[in-house]
């Protein structure tokens, strides 16, 4: 298994903390959850899906433990000096925006469960509409609606947070 994911588990979680170094830490973390789940006797059908959300959840962990801790990762310029921070690197903005993903979190949460799993297989996960048909068992078909309708709710809720009417 560990050699099987581990460069796609990698290159999933460079794009979620965009740090190498911690997204190596997070895949090993990842790993290490998993093997252990199997060693305490544990059936795993899907050893894949588990490993993704548990990387998955560690992110959101991370983020949170960040959150607390008031960190916030900002790039440093050669110029640090001279530069001026990015309006994202504000206060302000970066609670609107932890909000904002909180909110469209809950948004996603809120889907019926076939439709939040195809709409995570696919845009979290990075699968095809077939790929996500295929592990589903349901046709392309239905998982273009499934991700229209998480696509609406997304929308709905970044309307809703940019204070306009949501359309229907």
């Amino acid at each position: 298994m560990v050699a099987r994911y581990y460069r796609e588990l990698l290159r999933f979680l460079q794009g979620a903390v965009k740090d190498r170094e911690t997204a190596a830490e997070l895949a090993q973390e990842s790993y290490a959850r998993v093997l252990a789940a199997q060693r305490s006797g544990e059936t795993i059908a899907e050893p894949r899906a588990l490993l993704y959300r548990t990387a998955r959840n560690l992110v959101i962990d991370q983020h949170r433990r960040n959150e607390v801790r008031g960190i916030h990762a900002v790039q440093e310029s050669a110029d640090a000096d001279e530069a001026v921070g990015p309006e994202a690197s504000e206060p302000e903005a970066a609670a609107m925006s932890a909000q904002s993903v909180q909110a469209l979190l809950t948004a996603i949460a809120a889907l019926p469960p076939r439709c939040r799993e195809a709409f995570i297989l696919h845009k979290f996960d990075g699968l095809s509409q077939a790929e996500v048909a295929r592990r589903m068992g349901i046709s392309v078909t239905m998982v273009e609606r499934h991700l229209k309708l998480g696509m609406q709710a997304c929308r709905a809720c970044q309307e809703k947070m940019q204070g306009m009417e949501p359309k229907q």
